[in-house]
């Protein structure tokens, strides 16, 4: 005999349930997690890839711009205030959404749950990156603050191993995928997007944000590693006026 379904038994429907505010204090610190991902992280990234990008340029405009930030006014405070404490605690507490809450990947296999699984993953790539960058980049071997004219061959010789390379190509693809998704859900939980159809089309915005970003830092590890501006020097002079000076072909032998 077929039984009829309690009045109070909730319909079940296909994705990701709708975003909600949490109670007490996590819904700020929610807020402050999602807000920190776009406003110092997001603007950071940007930054950080516009100035790899300066790589495709030469060793010289590469030390430039290393130089350039690192000459700011207390550009150390700015280091720990907005990049090192809010990517610890976006990662962090990222890590504390990920353990209380529950994807739906095994019983509803739709496109939102496997993004919402591909942006835990990919954040635990991006700080385990980011960890060993600064660490490797900011406190081992040359430091670059004193010595710019070194940054390009420092990376070079790191990307000289293939392991760290392939490191570096996936982990710069995660973290712009991490970031283009976070953008949208950014808009999403604010309600900047209200509606299906707003978040779709600003998830074509999204992607292509992603992609953009993701192309640009691929072509910055190029430079690091292609033929063009192979064998550099361990620390190059900082001059303007070698800023177009024709590349060395990597045969060229000073006679």
């Amino acid at each position: 005999m077929a039984t009829a379904q309690h009045p109070s038994t909730p319909t079940l429907s296909p994705g990701v349930p709708p975003l909600r505010a949490g109670k007490g204090n996590s819904f700020l610190f929610r807020k402050l997690h999602s807000l920190l991902g776009i406003i110092p992280i997001g603007a950071f990234l940007i930054e950080h890839i516009i100035s790899n990008f300066e790589a495709t340029n030469g060793p010289v405009a590469y030390g430039l711009q290393v130089r350039f930030l690192n000459s700011l006014p207390l550009v150390r405070v700015l280091e720990w205030v907005f990049i090192f404490l809010p990517i610890l605690y976006h990662a962090v507490y990222g890590v504390y959404i990920w353990l209380s809450g529950k994807s739906n990947v095994v019983y509803y296999p739709f496109a939102g749950n496997w993004m919402y699984i591909s942006q835990r993953y990919t954040g635990l790539i991006a700080f385990a990156y980011i960890l060993q960058h600064v660490i490797r980049q900011r406190f081992m071997g040359v430091s670059l603050p004193e010595h710019p004219g070194a940054a390009f061959a420092k990376v070079q010789m790191e990307l000289a191993n293939p392991w760290m390379l392939a490191v570096y190509v996936i982990a710069m693809i995660a973290i712009c995928w991490h970031f283009s998704y976070g953008v949208w859900l950014f808009a999403a939980k604010w309600g900047i997007t209200p509606g299906k159809k707003a978040r779709k089309r600003f998830g074509y915005v999204c992607a292509a944000l992603g992609l953009g970003l993701a192309i640009l830092g691929l072509a910055g590890i190029w430079a690091f590693v292609g033929p063009k501006y192979r064998n550099t020097p361990a620390d190059v002079p900082l001059t303007t006026a070698q800023l177009h000076l024709p590349a060395i072909p990597p045969s060229y032998v000073p006679r």
